[in-house]
């Protein structure tokens, strides 16, 4: 389904969680320098990374290297300790706020690569339409100041790369505050067919059935 962005005037958008009780106690919410992660305990990935993303974040006279050094999240290393679960897996290590986001600050670069911070992704998703958003997203900071991001993935099927989940969906909602203006976006996570973002633009009641998330103007 595809549906043009929402405009709404004069709202916040924030999210709440309308989970079953063993859907809360099966997440952990915890909070890093530019996100904050709810990481499913049984699937071993993050159902929701909530961040702003900035202008100033993404325009620095010195930007770190990339790391490309995953890891576990020292906050829940019991259940992120994923190296060889993806080894060989043929998925890709989808970041969901991307490490370019994080270039400008030495602390934010190390925190993008936990494995609270990722979900996989085949390479057909993770370095075509996925990546395509996250440049998409970066031009909205820049245009408009600041954005505001909740991404996830979703897993209906009892599919598994060692103990962690292969998500079916993965999906992104923005939201520009400066003209209250949220976009919303779904991905299948399989061969994904080249083509423009609008073709995978949803709405945010459909993200809100998929995720089982609720995104309240308010």
């Amino acid at each position: 389904m595809r549906l043009n962005y929402s405009i709404i005037v004069g709202l916040v958008i924030i999210l709440f969680p309308a989970l079953t009780y063993s859907q809360i106690t099966d997440t952990i919410t915890i909070h890093h320098k530019y996100y904050s992660t709810t990481f499913s305990k049984s699937k071993h990935f993050p159902v929701v990374v909530k961040y702003w993303l900035t202008k100033t974040m993404l325009d620095c006279e010195h930007r770190y290297k990339r790391s490309n050094k995953f890891k576990p999240d020292p906050l829940i290393s019991d259940y992120t300790n994923l190296d060889m679960d993806y080894k060989n897996s043929g998925y890709d290590r989808g970041h969901q706020m991307d490490a370019h986001d994080c270039a400008c600050d030495s602390i934010a670069m190390v925190e993008s690569f936990y494995y609270s911070n990722v979900a996989p992704q085949l390479p057909a998703l993770n370095r075509s339409g996925w990546k395509k958003l996250e440049e998409y997203t970066r031009k909205l900071a820049k245009e408009y100041d600041s954005v505001l991001v909740w991404c996830g993935s979703v897993a209906f099927e009892n599919k598994y790369i060692g103990r962690v989940a292969v998500p079916n969906y993965c999906w992104k909602i923005i939201y520009i505050k400066k003209f209250s203006i949220i976009k919303a976006y779904s991905f299948r996570n399989d061969i994904i067919p080249s083509g423009e973002l609008r073709y995978f633009e949803v709405s945010v009641d459909s993200i809100r059935d998929l995720s089982g998330y609720i995104f309240i103007a308010k």
